[in-house]
């Protein structure tokens, strides 16, 4: 295939197209992007045919920042006929055999949902059509490829594949979270989110257990505390603001009317270190590279707010000086990974894990 396809937040799109740009050039695959501003998506099309297929499967999903979901697409289809949309579509996909999962989707934009409901109905006969050809299995298999048929408007759309080993596992790649009634604030979804992006469902038991000992830096109201409470942490919770009461009544939670920037944790027993304080993206770095440098946590998330412009640069230039930082004060085993979430805004969330592997026996 031709193009890439990649779904971003929209007003993003400047900063997902030059990262595309940049990581295909590492793979020494040219090509050149489409996009525009607000459509919530991203084309970069190739210079030679094929070459979307190996950037399907040679680009790690999880190693693009701005990009939620990406899948080999073929040229855009047009004017797609009332009578028969299910046909051109067939046909653009002859050369997929065998997927196990078909995905009828849209940009996360406005405009675009309005056709969600024509989707859900058109998924039906797309679906049968699909099995009779061949393109689709009988039955779903999470092993196989998964078919993207993306709707960028009325009869027009983007047809093509991903790889399940190298794919979100959600529509549109926008994971669906509940708000809990009782939580302090909407933020609370950044970090469930976070959890369930950076953590892989076999190891969070392992990882995210009862027990375990916290800390969340700008903590008021407790919507990340929150999250650190619910899967039974206890968190010394570090804001000059209240924090909700309904968390301080759990026994769980310690509050210390202190500077974020200026705590030091009183036991040097914390797994879970978290962060979302609004303050420059840099600063907040530096402090996270200091608090690892001391050895005060195993595992860490944190938000870097954006600025208006040239993010992508600046988020780059950020972790690669992260990287820097913790290799030269002898941290050579660690794992940093970051990505913009869905409930994020004008901020990216980063994942940082010490001796990732290495057994840790703080309670």
């Amino acid at each position: 295939m031709i193009n890439l396809f990649l779904y971003c937040r929209a007003g993003y799109e400047k900063d997902c197209a030059a990262e595309i740009q940049e990581r295909a050039a590492e793979l020494n695959i040219g090509g050149f992007v489409k996009t525009n501003r607000n459509d919530g998506y991203v084309i970069f099309q190739c210079f030679q045919a094929g070459d979307a297929d190996l950037l399907a499967e040679q680009l790690e999903l999880d190693s693009l920042i701005f990009t939620r979901q990406m899948f080999a697409a073929n040229e855009l289809l047009k004017d797609l006929p009332e009578g028969d949309r299910v046909t051109p579509i067939v046909e653009a996909l002859a050369k997929v055999h065998r997927a196990g999962e078909l995905r009828v989707e849209t940009p996360d934009t406005n405009e675009a949902k309005e056709l969600s409901t024509f989707c859900r109905k058109f998924t039906v006969p797309l679906r049968q059509a699909l099995k009779r050809s061949g393109a689709l299995l009988e039955k779903e298999n999470p092993k196989r490829p998964i078919i993207h048929v993306c709707f960028v408007g009325p009869g027009t759309a983007y047809v093509g594949y991903s790889l399940s080993h190298n794919s979100s596992p959600y529509f549109m790649g926008i994971p669906r979270l509940k708000m809990a009634s009782d939580a302090p604030s909407r933020s609370t979804l950044k970090l469930d989110e976070a959890f369930i992006h950076f953590i892989p469902k076999s190891e969070q038991e392992q990882r995210l257990r009862s027990g375990m000992n916290s800390v969340d830096l700008g903590a008021c109201p407790g919507g990340w505390t929150y999250q650190l409470v619910r899967r039974g942490m206890f968190v010394a919770a570090v804001d000059n603001g209240p924090m909700a009461q309904n968390l301080m009544d759990t026994g769980q939670v310690r509050h210390y009317q202190a500077d974020g920037f200026r705590f030091e944790p009183p036991k040097k027993n914390i797994y879970w270190l978290v962060c979302d304080m609004v303050e420059k993206p840099s600063r907040v770095a530096e402090l996270m590279e200091a608090w690892a440098i001391n050895g005060w946590f195993k595992e860490a998330i944190f938000n870097l707010k954006l600025p208006m412009k040239s993010r992508y640069k600046e988020v780059s230039t950020i972790l690669a000086t992260m990287k820097e930082v913790l290799r030269e004060n002898g941290i050579d085993d660690f794992h940093l990974a970051c990505k913009h979430l869905y409930h994020d805004r004008d901020e990216v969330t980063v994942h940082l894990w010490l001796r990732p592997g290495v057994g840790f026996n703080f309670g």
